[in-house]
């Protein structure tokens, strides 16, 4: 393996590079037409145009843009086709390796009906739930299991195609609205029902394998701080879970990914109830988006171990050590003081966060255009330290150091997120974010003199970009006097 193309975009995508060339391996990025100037394409060797309309979803066009340019192996990241099994097989059929999993435990993990099923089988505890291909089915599943449930896109994922009910009598509706969604996001109308689980924690456990039949798992990942079922906050360890429930993720995990076959990264995904059972969701055949806060904390790159896993190596790792506690944020472009609307745009000004134990995945640069055509999401900032009570001051801090510029952004809001009393306890649910949006939307209230203080730096920022455009003489007369002598600080 010499040269690896990545089927992806943003911020994944650097990350990936990056590794590649600590491997000595050639990055190939792909890009659109929309995309030719973003990071991931200066981050790579080389960069090659996609120029079908579905961009980063043509695994043909994937495929002949790998084989033309020599390439040896194609790694997807996640999302577009990372989970995709026509797409992993076609890899193997154009003599490309594909850095993840076996196409035949995509498949299995790809229908969370089958997969369901498949883990039931193999000893791994599911939520109690059943089919609901029609409105009577459906009643009928509810009835058995008991309200509320969650109804969910069969081949869905990412948060999409899933909706609360809480009483018979809004089955109806949430059954309707849910298909069609589930239609528009993946191309299938196909739902179950699961018992919702109240109070619950979403908990997942990392695994990785090897292709020799060693299987490894990497401690959890609590993922519960969500909104409309987007993670938006993952923290490691869980607060909340033992020592024994841990074990017992463990076992069940590796034993559910040793009975279809898998190697390479992937991800069990279980919810846990306050008595300390826990209950299978689906398996993420891919690398996570958040699993920089498990490299932290085992100092293991899986970017790295995908690759030599790939390769055909054997995994060395016979007891994985964790140290410390890690916290992730991401980073959107969204405002949420609008609904959540994304945030597309220029980046004016991008100042990340560093300092000891800080991390930034970033997919953008001062000067960049984020995109109305993709995911928001800017960036990841993780945090490590030694405990989680230093973990969280560490993530404070960074938060607020963090500034972005030209767009809004969700920051103010995390903020709000690391400081809320409840989290800081570790006390938190799925929940958390629904029942305090109010709260955590608030403006905090601005003294007066911090009012001035602001007023003063728009005064500023507004004559420097008027500066950029004209040098009218009356337009600088116009501004506070003290503007000039203000004017260099702002823009150093």
């Amino acid at each position: 393996m010499k040269r690896v193309l990545i089927a992806n975009r943003g911020e994944i995508a650097v990350r990936i590079a990056r590794t590649l060339r600590e491997l000595g391996l050639e990055a190939v990025a792909v890009h659109t037409a929309e995309d030719r100037l973003a990071l991931h394409v200066r981050s790579a060797d080389r960069a090659l145009e996609l120029e079908s309309a579905r961009g980063y979803l043509n695994a043909e066009e994937l495929i002949s843009l790998a084989r033309s340019a020599g390439v040896d192996a194609i790694h997807p990241g996640y999302g577009f086709l990372s989970e995709n099994a026509e797409f992993a097989a076609a890899c193997a059929t154009a003599g490309l390796t594909f850095i993840g999993p076996p196409a035949a435990a995509i498949a299995a993990m790809g229908s969370k009906q089958r997969a369901r099923a498949a883990m039931a089988a193999a000893g791994v505890p599911i939520t109690p739930g059943g089919d609901a291909r029609s409105l009577d089915e459906a009643k009928a599943t509810a009835a058995r299991v008991g309200y509320p449930v969650l109804i969910k896109a069969t081949d869905g994922g990412g948060g999409k195609g899933m909706r609360l009910v809480e009483t018979e009598a809004e089955l109806e509706s949430a059954l309707e609205r849910t298909r069609s969604e589930a239609q528009n996001a993946f191309g299938s109308d196909a739902v179950y029902l699961e018992k919702a689980i109240t109070d619950a924690r979403h908990v997942e456990l990392q695994v990785l394998g090897d292709q020799h039949g060693k299987i490894v798992h990497l401690f959890e990942r609590d993922c519960s701080i969500q909104r409309r079922h987007q993670k938006i906050v993952e923290e490691t360890p869980c607060p909340v879970l033992t020592p024994q429930t841990l074990a017992k993720m463990g076992e069940v995990a590796i034993r559910g990914a040793a009975s279809i076959g898998y190697f390479s990264a992937g991800t069990f995904e279980f919810l846990l109830a306050p008595d300390g059972s826990f209950y299978f969701l689906e398996m993420n055949t891919r690398l996570q988006v958040e699993h920089p806060i498990t490299e932290l904390v085992t100092g293991l790159d899986l970017v790295r171990a995908m690759i030599s896993v790939a390769r055909g190596d054997k995994l060395e790792l016979d007891q994985p050590v964790r140290r410390g506690a890690a916290i992730e944020v991401r980073i959107y472009a969204e405002d949420p003081a609008s609904g959540f609307l994304p945030s597309p745009g220029k980046i004016t000004l991008l100042r990340p966060a560093s300092g000891p134990f800080v991390r930034d995945d970033s997919g953008v640069y001062e000067g960049a255009e984020v995109s109305a055509s993709y995911d928001p999401l800017l960036a990841k900032l993780s945090v490590w330290a030694e405990n989680r009570e230093h973990a969280l001051a560490r993530m404070r801090r960074a938060l607020q150091d963090y500034a972005i510029g030209g767009i809004r952004t969700n920051l103010a809001f995390l903020a709000r997120v690391i400081a809320d009393p409840d989290f800081a306890r570790g006390d938190y649910d799925i929940d958390f974010v629904g029942r305090k949006l109010d709260a955590l939307l608030a403006e905090p209230n601005a003294d007066a003199e911090s009012r001035v203080l602001l007023a003063a730096a728009s005064a500023v920022a507004a004559q420097i970009e008027a500066e950029k455009s004209t040098s009218c003489e009356p337009l600088q007369q116009a501004l506070s006097p003290w503007v000039s002598a203000q004017r260099s600080a702002l823009k150093s």
